[in-house]
């Protein structure tokens, strides 16, 4: 039974890491992967030599860390207040309606958002501000309110898959635990902070730690397709992903972008072991190893 599961990791996984050594070459279809010219770290500098480097990195960095804590408080939150539904219907309908939104695909989302947006049609110019008294805005070239656009649709769209991973881990919890509280008199404050974040501290851990282990990495289709890839707002859109595909479509330098590849997971890699070096120094059983 384990040998389908191995196998596939194995040819999945570990055997497409042999490519990394496109990021050490200049390819050459010509010649092959193997036999193109060594240029050793030149691929590399490509992501730091130009002005956008700074750009790029503070933008990853600063809507992931914003992504993980958003999600996770507003996550957890949800998770709470399913647990204290006591309709089985209800519950069901609740979740399935959080959970729609992560399973449509990012061209869906785009143009839901498109809607809200749009100059000529979007709810929001049409219907919203000229109701709050105020003038219609061009969204996409107000590179300002795009931070605060990405995180609400992010948001939107895992909120609810993330609250359900940490309602199943509420939902496992011995009932006793409440019985006894409320016995001693602890309210749903109280039985909140202290029986219920414990008790899931390790899934809120392992979630924490994967999403970190991703922190290099942005969901394309959010930063190019719901922004419609706009030029005059890429001052706070462009992310290490999008970058390399546009310059990869105008240079087609497929080794610059294995190198950006290699560049995200060895940073995130790094941060795992940071990270849980700093959970075991505080708990060494909620830590991943």
């Amino acid at each position: 039974m384990l040998l389908p599961g191995t196998l596939y990791l194995l040819l999945n996984n570990y055997l497409p890491m042999f490519g990394v050594a496109i990021a050490f070459k200049n390819i050459n279809y010509a010649k092959g992967i193997w036999g193109s010219d060594w240029v050793g770290f030149k691929n590399f500098r490509f992501l730091f030599d130009t002005q956008d480097a700074w750009i790029i990195t503070r933008n990853t960095l600063l809507y992931n860390f914003a992504f993980i804590i958003i999600n996770l408080v507003c996550a957890v939150g949800l998770a709470i207040l399913l647990n204290e539904i006591r309709s089985r219907l209800a519950a069901r309908f609740y979740q399935s309606m959080m959970l729609l939104p992560y399973l449509f695909s990012t061209v869906v989302v785009s143009y839901l958002v498109f809607a809200f947006l749009s100059s000529d049609y979007g709810f929001l110019n049409h219907k919203v501000l000229p109701w709050l008294g105020l003038e219609p805005l061009n969204w996409y070239n107000e590179p300002k309110v795009w931070p605060y656009i990405l995180v609400i649709v992010n948001t939107w769209k895992s909120v609810g898959y993330l609250s359900i991973v940490y309602l199943a881990a509420i939902i496992g919890l011995d009932k006793e635990y409440y019985e006894a509280a409320v016995i001693d008199g602890a309210g749903k404050w109280h039985q909140f902070t202290r029986i219920t974040i414990p008790l899931i501290m390790p899934i809120i851990i392992i979630m924490t730690l994967l999403a970190i282990g991703k922190i290099f990495y942005s969901d394309f289709g959010l930063f190019y397709q719901v922004t419609m890839n706009s030029g005059t707002i890429q001052s706070t859109t462009s992310v290490v992903d999008t970058y390399v595909y546009r310059a990869l479509l105008q240079l087609g330098d497929t080794g610059m972008s294995s190198a950006a590849g290699l560049y995200q997971s060895a940073v995130g890699f790094v941060l795992i072991l940071v990270v849980n070096l700093v959970v075991r120094k505080f708990s060494k059983e909620n830590a991943l190893f």
